[in-house]
């Protein structure tokens, strides 16, 4: 289930042709409404009939065509940072929530004192009124603070270098997956299908309308409890972050000091059987082996999850501040003792060994690839059909299906 959702474009832009569409043939809709017997529970017959009846009944006919606005009784906040959402039409009473500038709620009832009663998502309370665009005003924010996405609508849908069927498959993209919409044409819909690490652009395709829902969502507010459980969350993966790095140190420390120890007794043993050779000898720190990693797939695979929520950063590797695809798989690698090339391409060719499709378990890695064949994507694998990466810089670390977009290669890195 998708969150932060207000309202479905299914709706709203359904709600706002009809509207559009009432208000610009009112004339024809009324003289309609005298031309034929019974429309809007009207019969008119202009034979022996007043002016002023006529006037009365045409009034009365293209009144009855009358639609609201789908905004009418939508509240967008238009405060600076936030609004806080109060238990009572009061400065002094509790606060229950905040709404965001750009987050949108449905206006219940309009109070004396310039409070109206508001409820979004889980948040139900009171704002002042001047921190809200209404009507007209919450429809112009829509372009802004809307995020518009599509849901496929068939099993297989092709993605299309360009709007025409006759032109290159970029991918094919499975039944249920939503995507996030670029632009929206009359028959065509161009969606996001990642950012490219190399470019830092984004990578995009054609798909038809015919095939997909399109929707639209605004935020909700957020209730102190959400909030809090939010900055917990955050909380936790920085401490599940700091308790692995201490764990891989230590892990380290204890590999160095058992490879020390080996040496010493092997010097010893040599010291004592062929003193001569001493000098041959190479030191110890050139028989320490390289570091090897340690930890499940399953458990990298958890771990990576921590991280959901967080930013998408080109060039980033961190985990909680900000990674691109690339930086975010070796991060959660490196937190292991894996070492990993730091570009997805690089990843692809070299990071562990190669797999099919049918051998992925939790934890391996699966890459994408541009309209050209190269590789610019890289996701971890987490079972049950799904992946965790840093997607783009609009949704940051999220799970997806792990057949999003067309599959390139596979590779397996714990043995």
């Amino acid at each position: 289930m998708r969150q932060n959702k207000v309202m479905k474009a299914a709706v709203m832009i359904a709600s706002a042709t009809l509207f559009l569409s009432f208000q610009s043939t009112k004339a024809h809709a009324a003289e309609t409404c005298f031309a034929e017997q019974g429309i809007a529970g009207f019969a008119v017959t202009l034979e022996n009939t007043s002016a002023d009846e006529i006037k009365d009944a045409y009034e009365a006919c293209v009144n009855s065509f009358s639609v609201n606005s789908p905004y009418a009784n939508l509240g967008v906040s238009i405060a600076d940072n936030y609004v806080n959402v109060r238990s009572e039409p009061s400065t002094e009473s509790e606060v229950v929530g905040k709404l965001y500038r750009g987050c949108a709620a449905d206006i219940l009832e309009y109070l004396e004192g310039d409070w109206v009663k508001i409820e979004s998502g889980d948040v139900k309370g009171y704002i002042a009124s001047n921190y809200l665009a209404i009507g007209k005003e919450a429809e112009s924010m829509v372009e802004e603070y809307a995020t518009k996405y599509i849901t496929v609508a068939t099993q297989t849908l092709n993605v299309r270098e360009e709007q025409s069927t006759e032109c290159s498959i970029l991918t094919q993209i499975p039944e249920g997956q939503e995507y996030l919409v670029k632009k929206e044409y009359d028959e065509w819909v161009e969606i996001l299908l990642g950012t490219d690490e190399e470019t830092n652009e984004d990578f995009t395709g054609f798909v038809s309308k015919e095939f997909v829902q399109v929707d639209v969502e605004f935020k909700y507010a957020i209730s102190i409890e959400e909030e809090n459980r939010r900055i917990q969350e955050q909380l936790e993966a920085e401490r599940a972050e700091a308790e692995r790095k201490q764990k891989l140190a230590q892990e380290e420390a204890e590999r160095k000091e058992a490879a020390r120890r080996k040496e010493q007794q092997r010097q010893q043993q040599s010291s004592s059987n062929n003193n001569k050779k001493q000098e041959e000898k190479p030191s110890s720190s050139e028989h320490v082996p390289a570091p090897s990693g340690s930890g499940s797939g399953s458990e990298i695979a958890s771990y990576a999850q921590k991280f959901v929520g967080n930013p998408y950063k080109w060039g980033g590797e961190s985990l909680t501040r900000g990674a691109d695809c690339s930086g975010f798989v070796q991060a959660v690698y490196a937190d292991f003792g894996y070492s990993l090339p730091r570009t997805s391409r690089s990843q692809a060719s070299s990071a562990g060994r190669k797999i099919s499709v049918d051998e992925l378990k939790p934890g391996d890695l699966i890459f994408y690839a541009n309209s050209s064949g190269t590789v610019n994507h890289v996701a971890i694998y987490i079972g049950d059909g799904m992946i965790v990466h840093a997607a783009n810089s609009r949704q940051g670390i999220i799970r997806s299906k792990y057949n999003y977009r067309n599959i390139h290669s596979c590779r397996t890195i714990v043995n």
